[in-house]
């Protein structure tokens, strides 16, 4: 019966839980036993200070014998910033000798003429002229609109991140798969790795390397690698057999059967995950501006500090559009199959080669001469940013009252009721309840350790900030399900339809987090009403995603089956999709649960009352104590989670006999 709990049980717990809220309280006051309610004080965990001091050990007395500590973060910094900065000169600054007023500069940089010529290359060179097109116009786009130095200095990190975020993830995944402890070992730490919120571990990034371009790269490697390492034990695992086999009687050694067989074999799935490094790279480069990243990023985080929401769109825009031009780009290469060679001289063996090697040189000749060739003109340049204020101002004008009143109603008769009660819910009951709640779902090693995270969260001294968090978080996601699962139903029974639900998913994707927020702001003010809003809107994409796939994955055996007993099309969905499709449902529940609560943190811009904000705080007071401990709290809500959702979809598997 593990798993199958009938919806009469949860109304019963969710009673039971108020109940023991209410009698919990009247006790406290009958007995002046806060603690009841209130963690206490004085058994608060002192990880804050304990957190501080290895940090301050690490930058200040860390010695490992042959260097210390400052001299590895040094030595990394010195790593990364050599291939930064050589980007940087190549897309935007050139090249230069001396320092400051007395530098001479050697070479120019690439033109945008020339820069454009390239990403058409890779595009025409991954699939077809279409996405060479589409590749070369993406990029037209940042210097039409005025946004290529800031576009250039974002691809420089891209560039910079993305091959050491691959390549590590690469390593890692395959030390994983050849060795079965490291691979358990590893487990926790990708889970913290992608729970933990960004924000929590920027600040002991800072504290280690300081403020400026190299800090930020590594928090973006440190976000977008797991991915890359979960992703490469996958697809090394799902090399069949047979394949491995052969490569065995070929006598082939350990290292040439990995090198020569199982990678290049796994190559397609493998460059799925650089794609997704690829974007985890994207998303990062708002919250890296917070500590030196420059670029688009800061852009947009000028823009929404000033309100700017023309600026603001356009910047982001700028992200989305370099974001669709990579995304395409690596997608292509993933599903490249391997070309013919052409014969015949230089020239005729690599057409593409040569193109942009001449108009590399023809336009470092003509910048001599002519400075629109180097750097698109400025008088040629456009502008949306006042569009998009003026759209957002007639938005305002006219459609104020009908959004406040969606606003109230939404407060009074959901959010605010819902607050109340998770609020209510006291420390004891809420790790008591937690335990029973993961222990009937996955049995009691997952009761115990949802029991004990908790309980962590409630020895911080977090448990209210926690609540906040898990009320939005639930709130967000319960709308955004609502929403998501008829639109995923739509997209798997209409083709038609299904292309442009999946494309706008595909878009809401590729936006920043940051972004979501400033016409949101805009809209409905600061609050939890606008902060649940973005929450809805960045999560969406996964529920209507695995929806779609459930249903489009039901044998098609079983449709005939229901079909020939006469069973109607609503009876289709409802008695044979949806069922078969509910393991899916379940795990785009949990990619949705995930993706609430990383934007739950950056809505802390917006005035959230949760740990989001503790986090936040603590980046802007370079805390680096209380920004980890409510980053951890966090991590353990989403692991806690994970587990019930991945179990619940375990369960449904095998009652389906999949």
């Amino acid at each position: 019966m593990r798993g199958r709990w009938p919806l009469a049980f949860w109304l019963g717990l969710f009673g039971l839980t108020w109940l023991l809220s209410a009698f919990s309280f009247q006790l406290s006051k009958t007995l002046d036993a806060r603690w009841l309610l209130k963690y206490p004080k004085q058994w608060e965990l002192p990880l804050e200070g304990a957190i501080k001091s290895f940090l301050d050990w690490l930058v200040e007395d860390a010695n490992f014998g042959l260097f210390t500590f400052r001299d590895l973060t040094r030595a990394i910094a010195a790593v990364v910033e050599m291939p930064y900065q050589i980007l940087r000169d190549l897309l935007i600054e050139g090249f230069s000798s001396g320092i400051g007023d007395a530098a001479v500069q050697i070479a120019p940089s690439l033109s945008w003429i020339a820069v454009i010529t390239c990403a058409t290359a890779i595009g025409h060179y991954a699939r077809d002229w279409k996405l060479g097109a589409l590749v070369g116009g993406c990029f037209l786009y940042l210097a039409v609109f005025g946004q290529w130095e800031s576009a250039m200095i974002t691809l420089s990190s891209v560039l910079v991140a993305v091959p050491i975020g691959a390549v590590g993830g690469l390593l890692l995944g395959i030390a994983a798969y050849r060795t079965p402890w490291f691979d358990r070992m590893m487990r926790p730490f990708l889970d913290l790795m992608q729970t933990v919120p960004v924000f929590a571990y920027l600040v002991p990034i800072l504290i280690l390397f300081g403020f400026g371009p190299v800090a930020a790269l590594v928090a973006t490697v440190i976000y977008a690698m797991p991915p890359m390492v979960r992703i490469t034990v996958l697809a090394l695992r799902g090399v069949p057999e047979e394949v491995i086999e052969a490569g065995r009687m070929a006598g082939c050694t350990r290292r040439q059967l990995m090198w020569k067989v199982l990678v290049p074999s796994a190559t397609p799935s493998l460059m799925v995950g650089v794609n997704q490094v690829i974007m985890l790279t994207l998303n990062m480069v708002i919250i890296a501006s917070m500590i030196g990243a420059g670029g688009l990023g800061f852009d947009v985080l000028a823009a929404l500090r000033r309100l700017d929401i023309g600026g603001g769109i356009e910047a982001g825009l700028a992200i989305v559009v370099m974001a669709i031009a990579l995304d395409r780009a690596s997608q292509a290469f993933a599903e490249r199959s391997q070309r013919a060679r052409l014969s015949g001289n230089l020239v005729r063996r690599h057409p593409w080669s040569t193109t942009v090697f001449v108009v590399i040189a023809a336009t470092l000749a003509l910048g001599l001469v002519l400075p629109g060739v180097q750097s698109y003109p400025d008088r040629l340049t456009l502008t949306t940013g006042p569009f998009w204020g003026e759209a957002m101002k007639w938005i305002n004008v006219n459609f104020f009252d009908t959004f406040e009143a969606i606003k109230v109603v939404i407060l009074n008769w959901l959010l605010l009721p819902v607050k109340k009660f998770f609020g209510g819910i006291p420390w004891a009951w809420g790790i008591l309840v937690m335990g029973l709640i993961a222990g009937r779902i996955g049995g009691w090693k997952l009761g115990l350790l949802a029991a004990l995270l908790m309980g962590f969260i409630a020895a911080t001294g977090l448990w209210p900030k926690a609540m906040v968090t898990i009320y939005l978080c639930g709130v967000s996601v319960l709308i955004a399900t609502l929403i998501g699962i008829p639109l995923g139903i739509w997209a798997a029974e209409r083709p038609g339809a299904g292309r442009v639900i999946l494309g706008l998913m595909d878009t809401l994707q590729t936006l920043p987090s940051f972004v979501y927020l400033i016409p949101v702001v805009m809209l409905f003010r600061v609050g939890d009403f606008s902060a649940m809003v973005a929450v809805v809107l960045y999560a969406l994409a996964p529920a209507v995603r695995y929806a779609a796939h459930g249903l489009r994955s039901v044998p098609e055996a079983l449709i005939e089956a229901g079909t020939m007993s006469g069973c109607t099309r609503s009876q289709l969905l409802w008695r044979i999709k949806l069922p078969m499709a509910a393991p899916h449902l379940l795990l785009g529940l949990n990619q949705t649960i995930m993706l609430a609560l990383s934007m739950l943190v950056i809505t802390a811009l917006v005035g959230t009352r949760d740990l989001g904000q503790e986090v936040y705080i603590a980046l802007a007071k370079a805390q680096a104590g209380p920004g980890v401990v409510a980053g951890l709290s966090v991590a353990f809500i989403a692991i806690v989670a994970d587990r019930i959702f991945n179990a619940l979809a375990e369960g449904q598997k095998r009652r389906l006999g999949l």
